[in-house]
């Protein structure tokens, strides 16, 4: 059996790139953590049970016919040594010819992250990676900021004046697919970042414009942005990665457009006012809170 083994598979990310590997005819099988998950998978895939903290025989028996892994670490998962090694190990012992990690730009030189770690450990054992390393996500406007902007039209958010080059998590979904089903990406990384370069000023305009209503940028300082999650009940070990994330947005590491996705797959970016107006429900006031756990990137 030929198929893709995809964690991750109903959340931002995985459900792009389960979608995109359909659309290209492609078996997939879907990692999810209950039965009731399989309504959240397309019914073109199958779904498999699956937790990282399996045995080691148990994972190698969730990719039993599977030939190509999309491996993403779970936000509430830090430890990657003891939940993501093992699948990785299991993914050797199964034979896999490919596993397409979802990393995080600036990843190379930010040795304190968790996708630095896995990273190394894919090199260290000469795996047939390829890595994806992309830049903040638009769907933090829609999911992590949500609540703020529906509720008081404001971006919360401790990034200063700086600039950001947002990448739609759709888009990072093709470059995975494309990456699994055509030759020449094994041993490469991809930095994917939007081709449009935007302060959050920029941002309130553009939602402004879209959804027709006044959105502005606060500004917060980082203490006033973690005090906030913390007072949402966001965890530590959660709370230390946002502050990174942000330190890192506000370094203007994040900044740079470039135009990977277009050369990867044939087709530009997806651009911010775009995105905006394909979830314009996500701001609206009558829409319930969408979840607070913090920014992707």
């Amino acid at each position: 059996m030929s198929a893709v083994f995809v964690t991750g598979a109903t959340g931002t990310v995985g459900s792009a790139v389960v979608g995109h590997l359909l659309a290209r005819g492609e078996s997939v099988v879907a990692a999810i953590r209950g039965p009731e998950d399989a309504a959240r998978v397309p019914a073109e895939a199958s779904t498999r049970l699956f937790d990282f903290a399996a045995s080691r025989a148990e994972l190698r028996a969730a990719l039993t016919g599977c030939d190509r892994l999309f491996l993403m670490r779970p936000p509430a998962i830090v430890d990657v040594r003891r939940f993501l090694f093992p699948l990785v190990d299991a993914a050797r012992d199964e034979g896999i010819q490919q596993i397409v990690f979802l990393s995080l730009q600036g990843v190379q030189v930010n040795r304190r992250t968790p996708h630095h770690a896995v990273e190394s450990y894919l090199r260290a054992l000469d795996a047939p990676y390829t890595l994806l390393r992309p830049n903040f996500f638009a769907q933090n406007l829609a999911t992590a900021y949500a609540q703020r902007i529906r509720e008081s039209g404001e971006i919360f958010v401790p990034a200063g004046s700086s600039r950001t080059a947002f990448i739609d998590a759709r888009d990072i979904g093709r470059v995975a697919a494309t990456a699994l089903t055509v030759e020449g990406h094994l041993q490469k990384a991809y930095t994917l970042s939007g081709e449009q370069s935007l302060t959050y000023e920029q941002v309130a305009a553009i939602m402004t414009d879209v959804l027709g209503r006044p959105i502005r940028y606060t500004r917060p300082s980082e203490q006033e942005y973690l005090a906030a999650m913390a007072a949402e009940g966001v965890p530590p070990d959660r709370l230390a990665v946002l502050k990174m994330i942000h330190r890192v947005v506000r370094l203007n590491i994040s900044a740079f457009p470039n135009r990977t996705v277009r050369r990867l797959t044939g087709r530009a970016a997806t651009p911010l006012e775009e995105f905006v107006r394909d979830h314009a429900e996500a701001w609206t006031p009558a829409t319930p809170p969408a979840h607070r756990n913090g920014p992707e990137s």
